[in-house]
């Protein structure tokens, strides 16, 4: 089928300065950046983006300069996930408005035993799209601590409208996507892998689409992403095999700062804070995280100099 969107959308950072007020000028420079770098179009208020820490009016100011910013150049996906469907959906109705391409949403949950039913869920979904008219993305991850199954997901992409997106983060996700593109078939318009690429080969074979990444190098996934897609796929296991030490960095070491710690290396971004409580990356990791990288030369450490 004709897929609306594919390829690499990469996790947008939020910028903060040191005193953890919003850096919105270096908001404006790491878009740029990440269009640079050959991102096919970019996600905005995920976890990697710090969602957690940020108010509801620094939300909406967010979502606003980036949309405007952005102004068409590649497709934006805005997270919107919320616990209740009514704020969710009205979230999402905002987005829409302001020209977001999809929205990503989370089942609903809180903390770290309050979850819904499958019956509840499925009511979740089928209200929010009942509200917008753009496609939703399932973020299916383990920081929800909600079991979805792949039959469970094929059935809410078969029945509810605007759902045909599915980011696969749990454990044995290449198997996940096989089974739900097996069960879904043209309804599952988007399996997409996640978790920073670190299963990216694995879930390409499996059949995954799109990969949403750290926002760092874009351009180093697409090495790997482009010519998969486009058949070759020595090429995208000789690319993945260079990339993965960084991809490694990112995955199991730095976490949610290491793009902002390139980015600020690179000087993309005046500064690589991230907001208190949210500890600082400890200094031999970024060591580590800048070794790897500079062994491949990415777009992100010259894109400022």
């Amino acid at each position: 089928m004709n897929r609306r969107y594919k390829g690499v959308f990469p996790v947008v950072p939020t910028t903060f300065h040191e005193d953890g007020t919003l850096d919105l000028e270096s908001q404006k420079r790491c878009l740029d950046f990440m269009i640079d770098a050959g991102s096919n179009g970019l996600c905005i208020l995920a976890n990697f983006s710090e969602q957690f820490s940020l108010s509801d009016e620094e939300r909406e100011s967010l979502t606003r300069v980036a949309l405007e910013h952005v102004a068409g150049r590649v497709p934006v996906i805005v997270t919107t996930t919320h616990y209740g469907t009514a704020v969710c959906a009205a979230r999402s109705r905002r987005a829409q408005e302001q020209g977001a391409a999809m929205v990503m949403v989370m089942p609903p949950y809180h903390g770290a035993t309050f979850r819904v039913p499958e019956a509840q869920i499925f009511e979740f979904y089928a209200r929010l799209s009942d509200a917008i008219d753009i496609p939703i993305m399932v973020q299916d991850a383990p920081a929800s601590g909600t079991v979805l199954s792949a039959p469970f997901l094929a059935r809410m992409a078969k029945e509810i409208e605007h759902l045909a997106y599915f980011k696969i983060e749990t454990a044995g996700a290449a198997s996940k996507l096989r089974e739900l593109i097996r069960l879904g078939g043209d309804a599952i318009e988007g399996p997409w892998d996640g978790e920073e690429a670190i299963t990216l080969l694995a879930d390409l074979d499996a059949g995954a689409t799109g990969a949403m990444t750290g926002g760092a190098f874009p351009d180093g996934i697409r090495t790997i992403i482009d010519p998969y897609l486009a058949g070759d796929r020595e090429a995208a296991v000789a690319a993945y095999a260079k990339w993965l030490p960084l991809i490694n960095c990112e995955n199991r070491q730095g976490g949610i700062l290491s793009a902002k710690a390139l980015m600020k290396a690179g000087g993309v971004i005046a500064s690589e804070a991230s907001r208190h409580p949210f500890p600082p990356m400890q200094p031999e990791v970024r060591a580590g995280l800048l070794d790897a990288a500079k062994r491949l030369d990415p777009l992100v450490l010259r894109w400022g100099r």
